[in-house]
C-alpha cells in the first residue's frame, strides 16, 4: 500500500469513528467540527458524507465543482446509484466517473486548477464559449456505520489531460512534419533521375516551397508553446501599457491585412497597466487578429479594442470580425491545439492549428482568461483578459 493510501485508509477510519460519537439517532448534523474539518483537510481526495436519509452531511467545495453535489444532495446518478448500494451491501464501489463543472462554478474551477479558460467576451455575456474541459474522476463509496457513506472523489484530470495532449501531440507533430520531408523526398528523386518535364519540376518545387513553410510556422509555434509555460507574476519591472504590445501586434499583420483589403481598426481609449510578457502578448493577439483576416471575406473590417471588462476588474482585448463564424458545437474546441474547424477554404488550409492555443496558453500564464462569441454568417469576438496592474481598477 503506497503512502497516499494509507493516508487515506487511516483517514477514513478517524472519521468512522468522529461521525459515530457525534451522531446519535434523531440528532441533525448543524455543523462541521474542528477535528472533522482537520481530517478532511488531510485527505488528498473531495469527501462527500451521505446520511441515512440520503441527506449530504459534509462537503468538500470541489464536490460542488465536479457537478456531485447541489444543495444537500447528491445530484450525480451513478454515485447517488453507489451510495444506495453500498448502505445495502455493506462494501465498497469503486468506479471511474466523467463529470462537467456546473457554469455557476467554472471560474471557480479555474482557480482550483481545474483546467476551465474563462473570459468575459462581451457585456451581454450571451452565447460566449470558454473552454470548458471534464472532471475525470475515481470514486470510492463505502458505508462507515449508522447509515452513513462516505464519497471520496479522486481527481485524476490532469493526468487524463497530460497523457491526451502528449498523444495528439506525438500523432500530429509526426503528421505536420512527415509531409514536408516526404515532398522534398520526391522533389528530390526527381531531380537525380532527370525525369519529369520543367512544369512538373515548377510544379513540385512550389509545393515543397509551401510545406517548408508551413513546417517552419509549426516548429515556431511549438516553440512559442513551451516558452508560454512558466506563470507571469506581477512585479514593477513586468508592469506595461496593453496597448503597446497590441499595437504592435496589429502592426504585424498589417501587409497581411493590406493585400487582402481588410481595414484594421484599432481602438484604445485609455491606457490601460498590466503585468506582464509584452512578446507574449503581442504573439498571442498577432493571432487573434491573424485568424481574423484569414477567415475574414476580402474588403472586410476588423475591430481591435483594448478597454477594461463591465465589472472594472480586469483589462480586455477584443477582436471582432464579421466573418464567417463558428458553429455552436465547434466554439468549445476552438482553444485546443491542432484543431482546425469544418469551415476550412483554400485560404485557410495551410494554417496548423496552434494560432489559439497559444492565445490560450498566454492567458492562462498571465493568470487571464480567454473566451469566444460567435454565429455563423455573423462573425466572432475572441477576447482576451488580463488581470489589471495594482492601482489600475
Amino acid at each position: 500500500m503506497t503512502v497516499p493510501a494509507a493516508v487515506v485508509v487511516v483517514a477514513t477510519v478517524v472519521l468512522v469513528v468522529i461521525l459515530s460519537r457525534r451522531h446519535r439517532p434523531g440528532e441533525a448534523v448543524d455543523e462541521l467540527d474542528d477535528s472533522t474539518a482537520s481530517l478532511l483537510a488531510l485527505l488528498g481526495e473531495s469527501v462527500v458524507v451521505v446520511d441515512s436519509s440520503d441527506e449530504v452531511v459534509l462537503a468538500s467545495p470541489s464536490s460542488y465543482c465536479f457537478g456531485v453535489v447541489a444543495d444537500d444532495a447528491v445530484v450525480d446518478s451513478r454515485i447517488a446509484e453507489a451510495v444506495g448500494k453500498a448502505r445495502r451491501g455493506g462494501h465498497r464501489v469503486r468506479f471511474d466517473l466523467t463529470t462537467s463543472t456546473p457554469e455557476r462554478f467554472r471560474e471557480d474551477a479555474e482557480s482550483m486548477g481545474g483546467g476551465s479558460v474563462v473570459g468575459d467576451a462581451g457585456d451581454d455575456g450571451s452565447d460566449v464559449s470558454g473552454v470548458s474541459r471534464p472532471n475525470w474522476l475515481k470514486v470510492t463509496v463505502g458505508p462507515i456505520g449508522r447509515g452513513f457513506v462516505v464519497v471520496l472523489l479522486d481527481d485524476v484530470s490532469e493526468r487524463m489531460r497530460f497523457m491526451q495532449t502528449r498523444d495528439s501531440f506525438i500523432e500530429n507533430v509526426s503528421a505536420q512534419l512527415l509531409e514536408p520531408t516526404r515532398s522534398m523526398e520526391r522533389l528530390a528523386s526527381s531531380l537525380e533521375s532527370g525525369h519529369g518535364d520543367e512544369t512538373d519540376l515548377r510544379r513540385a518545387a512550389s509545393r515543397t516551397r509551401r510545406l517548408a513553410r508551413h513546417m517552419d510556422r509549426l516548429v515556431n509555434d511549438l516553440l512559442l508553446l513551451i516558452r508560454a509555460q512558466e506563470p507571469v507574476d506581477a512585479a514593477e519591472s513586468n508592469r506595461l501599457a496593453l496597448d503597446v504590445p497590441v499595437r504592435a501586434a496589429r502592426d504585424d499583420c498589417a501587409l497581411e491585412a493590406k493585400e487582402r483589403g481588410v481595414a484594421l481598426r484599432l481602438t484604445a481609449d485609455r491606457v490601460v497597466m498590466v503585468h506582464g510578457d509584452g512578446p507574449q502578448i503581442r504573439v498571442a493577439v498577432g493571432r487573434m487578429i491573424d485568424n481574423a483576416i484569414r477567415y475574414s471575406p476580402d474588403g472586410a473590417s476588423i475591430d481591435v479594442t483594448v478597454g477594461t471588462s463591465t465589472a472594472g476588474d480586469r483589462a480586455v482585448v477584443r477582436v471582432i470580425d464579421r466573418g464567417a463564424g463558428i458553429s455552436r458545437e465547434e466554439r468549445p474546441r476552438v482553444f485546443e491545439r491542432f484543431f482546425r474547424g469544418s469551415n476550412q477554404s483554400a485560404r485557410t488550409a495551410d494554417g496548423v492549428g496552434l494560432g489559439l492555443a497559444i492565445v490560450k496558453h498566454v492567458a492562462l500564464t498571465h493568470h487571464g482568461g480567454v473566451s469566444v462569441w460567435s454565429a455563423p454568417g455573423q462573425g466572432s469576438t475572441f477576447t482576451l483578459s488580463l488581470p489589471l496592474a495594482d492601482g489600475d481598477s
